[in-house]
């Protein structure tokens, strides 16, 4: 039998690493097959320390889900930590993927790739059609750039080397594992932070940033994983006849999106917090829509499978064994 290939999964304690191993191993693959570093271990940012890492642990398949990330606040807050740490850690676990001959290699990027006002849903062809939102632009930008580096090793290396780097766009992920921060988090786990801190202390209503009104699209973490798993294994003919050389993500949705404020009632609800919802239109609402066309994903066979109810359950639990 054939030896079980050994992937290197690149920020495995994050929301979106974690699932992809609990995904991994739910599929059969070995535990002993799947290598991870902590960030003690292994600096990405640290470029001789990742390419010594490559060198010893020589992996078949990467996942690059290693990233610095967070909500409005801190995209806000922080924005050289987000442009220089996420273009740090993508140029080097891309180059020493490449220089230790690793074939196969799949980039996480973000909605946030898109321009502020494209047309809905987002195609993968509104790249770089227009100008980002400028909130989170510099972390746009650095995530940008690490498809483009996918795509331009493909292009020089691909036929030569047989390197294959893919890249999937996710939608607003949420799930078990994220990061319930009151400032520095997405608006999910955000929400269910100020919401459950409300019904526990008996505040009567919850002051929400913005006016409600921008509406988003949410996508389960386990799902995520699924999709990431599935682009990974697809054949490289079936994977190319959906993307183009200069084209070559793909977006992964849930298929619908809800309003931020009918979000935060279904929050609201799940937690069985019974007080009023108030929005401060003075904080800053983002871009006022977002919602992926997963169309491409679709004809290759992968579609979302849990739904918001069901994920905000799940969600919710999470957040109540933290």
């Amino acid at each position: 039998m054939n030896q079980p290939e050994t992937i290197y999964v690149a920020g495995h304690r994050g929301m979106v690493g974690s699932a992809i191993v609990r995904h991994l191993l739910d599929a059969g693959h070995p535990a002993s097959h799947i290598v991870t570093r902590t960030h003690a271990e292994l600096d990405l940012t640290d470029q001789a320390s990742v390419r010594a890492f490559f060198a010893q642990t020589k992996p078949q398949q990467v996942y690059l889900a290693a990233a610095k990330v967070g909500g409005i606040h801190a995209n806000n807050v922080y924005p050289a930590d987000f442009i220089y740490q996420n273009l740090m850690i993508e140029a080097n676990v891309i180059e020493a993927a490449f220089c230790n001959g690793v074939q196969k290699l799949l980039f996480l990027g973000s909605s946030c790739i898109y321009p502020k006002l494209a047309a809905q849903p987002m195609s993968e062809h509104a790249l770089l059609t227009g100008p980002l939102e400028s909130t989170n632009e510099p972390y746009a930008v650095a995530k940008i750039a690490g498809m483009k580096l996918c795509e331009s090793y493909n292009r020089q290396f691909g036929a030569s080397h047989g390197v294959d780097y893919r890249c999937v766009m996710p939608t607003n992920l949420y799930g078990p594992g994220d990061n319930y921060h009151p400032e520095n988090s997405h608006v999910i786990p955000a929400l269910i932070r100020r919401i459950h801190e409300a019904k526990v202390t008996g505040l009567p209503e919850v002051a929400i940033w913005g006016s409600g009104r921008p509406m988003r699209e949410f996508l389960y973490v386990d799902d995520m994983a699924a999709a990431c798993v599935h682009v990974m294994n697809l054949p490289k003919a079936s994977y190319e006849q959906h993307t183009q050389p200069m084209l070559s993500h793909i977006n992964v949705g849930y298929g619908s999106d809800l309003t931020i404020a009918d979000l935060t009632r279904n929050v609201a609800d799940t937690v069985g917090y019974a007080g009023e919802i108030r929005f401060d239109t003075s904080k800053p609402d983002g871009t006022p829509r977002k919602l992926m066309d997963s169309s491409r994903l679709h004809k290759l066979g992968w579609r979302a499978k849990v739904d918001l109810p069901t994920g905000l359950a799940l969600t919710y639990q999470d957040f109540l064994t933290q």
